[in-house]
């Protein structure tokens, strides 16, 4: 089962984004709530999912060789959003990645972690690691993939003093694209049991008119907002009873 949601807001680029520098003074209260953001959320279900009160989740950044992996501050914020009992529904217990990777030494060290939950089988083989495992208490397993980035920008401010006074002048531009999937692993039955997706791109501008005006898409923040709330639908099964009313 696969849903995609999407959630734009318009934004300005390129050189759109230089021709509305002369009208932001004047739209500066609207910028400031509106932002310049769009979102892209998708989900996609192979078996349903239930978690017991005792059992508890941990989120892990998904191994690389090679390359730049997740970032520690983003697996930290999607934990933290998980575990606290937002719009009246109960909270995840979350494990803490490093106490959870120390405990199962060294199976889950980047370098020797399983990289397919087909390997959760053989790993579930070796002697003593169900009983690891068990006691962590982790049902689930949330393997993190993706980064922010900046993906463009353009524009300059130029900033000087003189006998009258200080000042800048100009129009600065950048476009960041955060782009994250979630893997999702029961350790029970040992397989995946599904995926979810954020992408969030949104464009921060600097206009300098006297002092610099800054105006910052919080994509990355934004992401964890959201990739927290499809996590919680999926593993809490609130996706299947949305899917089963309609």
């Amino acid at each position: 089962m696969s849903r995609i949601d999407v959630a734009p807001v318009p934004c300005m680029h390129g050189a759109s984004a230089r021709v509305a520098a002369v009208r932001l003074l004047a739209l500066l209260p609207a910028f400031l709530v509106a932002g310049c953001m769009s979102a892209r959320l998708q989900e996609s279900r192979e078996y349903a999912t239930v978690i017991a009160a005792h059992e508890a989740v941990v989120l892990l950044a998904k191994p690389h060789i090679e390359g730049t992996g997740t970032e520690e501050g983003f697996t930290d914020c999607v934990g933290s959003k998980l575990s606290s009992d937002s719009d009246s529904r109960r909270g995840f217990a979350i494990r803490d990645n490093r106490q959870f990777i120390d405990q199962l030494f060294p199976w889950f060290e980047p370098s020797t972690a399983p990289t397919r939950p087909e390997s959760l089988a053989t790993l579930f083989e070796r002697p003593g690691v169900a009983e690891r495992i068990a006691e962590t208490g982790v049902r689930y397993i949330v393997w993190l993939d993706g980064v922010t980035r900046k993906t463009d920008g353009g524009g300059s401010i130029a900033c000087g003093a003189g006998p009258g006074g200080a000042g800048c002048l100009g129009f600065g531009w950048w476009e960041k694209e955060s782009d994250y999937i979630a893997t999702i692993w029961d350790l029970q039955e040992t397989r995946s049991v599904g995926t979810v997706t954020t992408n969030v791109t949104g464009t921060s501008a600097i206009v300098g008119a006297i002092v610099p005006i800054p105006f910052i898409a919080r994509v990355q923040n934004t992401a964890c907002g959201r990739m927290a709330m499809q996590l919680r639908d999926f593993l809490s099964g609130a996706d299947l009873a949305t899917a089963a009313a309609q």
